[in-house]
């Protein structure tokens, strides 16, 4: 399976990828919305080798008319489907298999002091996440919610 070709995915990423990171999961874990700010931010290509996932990216731009909307996409390791994120959105997931493995490639590398995020269940948001009761990250507890412009 040829899973990345940059002739092919150029003109629709947000640079080039220098990052890839792996996540194991079990089912029920929620992790996001995530996204590193300014220069930093991430362009991902996210795809799941085990299990399955349900994915969502926020558009969180100022200026956007699309500002504050989600979309969602099931990826699993039998479906082979992958979603590119781009570093305008922040990013979530929640496992819907016993257990999951997500790899994503980055257009830029992990600088801890410029992450940021989102809190998941925000009422502005409304994600409609497909479990009721996940489990969720200290750290992803403790996410603002999102602001939208006045």
């Amino acid at each position: 399976m040829e899973t990345y070709k940059a002739s092919e995915f150029a003109p629709f990423v947000d640079g080039a990828f220098v990052q890839e990171n792996q996540s194991s999961s079990r089912r029920g874990t929620l992790r996001g919305l995530h996204f590193q700010v300014g220069r930093y931010g991430q362009g991902k290509l996210v795809r799941v080798v085990t299990g399955e996932i349900f994915d969502v990216a926020v558009d969180i731009r100022q200026d956007s008319p699309t500002r504050g909307k989600w979309v969602s996409s099931i990826l699993s390791a039998e479906n082979r489907r992958m979603v590119y994120i781009p570093p305008w959105c922040a990013h979530g997931f929640c496992v819907l298999s016993e257990a999951a493995e997500v790899v994503y490639k980055l257009t830029t590398e992990y600088a801890p002091g410029h992450q940021a995020g989102l809190m998941w269940n925000d009422p502005a948001l409304d994600i409609r996440w497909p479990i009721s009761s996940p489990l969720v990250s200290e750290r992803d507890q403790k996410w603002p919610p999102f602001v939208t412009p006045r």
